[in-house]
């Protein structure tokens, strides 16, 4: 029997959830919902389903949702088919606060349920082949640039953009923050649109992140240093490149590497193949509400050390 599925949100985000859930395999896209009916009813013909304006009209009737609606409605609209026992995938950020972050994790628990959060590049085909070279980062380098967006504008550029990056950090780098240093400016919104932050690991490993919605051109590459080794992953190109320092029988040592073949793949396909799959083997999802939470609780800090230094 399939997957009876909804898409809550189809706006930007929550049409490539509608789109690619209705053909993925053992899913029966149910319906898709949003307030705005045009674009509810516009989705809804595009994926062969039905159109439903009020999220509560599909309680009942599916056996999962994902959620694509603003932030500050996450909790809220997350929360009656939690406590009904459905399992939830929730856009990132996965919540405006940590107390709402906590409320929907202590919810999927007490109704043993699922609760997913998409941090999508977590399932970039680059990301992933690049894990197994990655020993002990020393020093990581993000840019996630973009140009002015007209979406996601109800949060700053950390909760918007460098969210993604700071998930993927704390996926590699085993050990807690220590410190960190942050700077960020709001040019053409009264949010913040451009922002820096150094962070500083307990095991002296530091990560530099820079993230902006105003600039001229699209960059998102994340860079590795490491004792005797660089790697860089180009997430929009889904390229990969690793290199190391191999000490041989000559008197100097010789670089060895280059690109690394990766098998292309939409990385939100594969994150709501891995919500299906998850719900199917009751397994944990690759990111849950724990690890949802531990991002945004990491780019709270960064917001609030930004305002401590202005």
């Amino acid at each position: 029997m399939k997957l009876r599925v909804a898409v809550v949100g189809v706006g930007h985000l929550g049409r490539h959830h509608a789109r690619i859930l209705s053909t993925l395999p053992g899913v029966d896209l149910v319906g898709v919902v949003d307030t705005n009916r045009a674009r509810a009813d516009e989705i809804a013909r595009a994926s062969r389903t039905e159109a439903a304006f009020d999220f509560r009209d599909v309680l009942g009737r599916v056996d999962a949702v994902t959620i694509a609606v603003p932030t500050e409605r996450h909790r809220d609209v997350a929360a009656p088919f939690l406590v009904s026992g459905l399992p939830v995938l929730v856009e990132k950020p996965m919540a405006r606060s940590l107390a709402e972050a906590d409320a929907m994790i202590e919810a999927a628990a007490r109704a043993g349920t699922i609760l997913a959060v998409g941090h999508t590049e977590r399932f970039n085909p680059a990301v992933d082949a690049a894990r197994p070279m990655l020993r002990d980062p020393r020093f990581i380098e993000v840019h996630r640039l973009g140009t002015f967006p007209e979406r996601s504008l109800d949060i700053d550029v950390v909760f918007d953009l460098m969210i993604h990056d700071l998930d993927v950090v704390l996926s590699v780098v085993r050990a807690e923050v220590e410190s960190i240093d942050a700077v960020g400016v709001p040019v053409l919104t009264g949010r913040v649109d451009i922002a820096n932050a150094r962070v500083r690991f307990a095991n002296g490993c530091i990560a530099n992140l820079t993230a902006s919605r105003i600039s001229r051109e699209r960059v998102r590459k994340i860079r590795f240093f490491e004792t005797a080794a660089y790697v860089s992953i180009d997430y929009a190109l889904q390229k990969l490149e690793a290199y190391r320092l191999v000490k041989g029988t000559a008197k100097t040592p010789s670089i060895e590497g280059g690109e690394v073949m990766v098998a292309n793949e939409e990385p939100l396909k594969r994150e709501l193949a891995d919500f299906v799959d998850a719900i199917a083997a009751n397994r944990p999802p690759r990111v849950d509400g724990a690890q949802g939470r531990r991002a945004l609780a990491l780019a709270q800090q960064i917001t609030d050390r930004m305002t401590a230094t202005t």
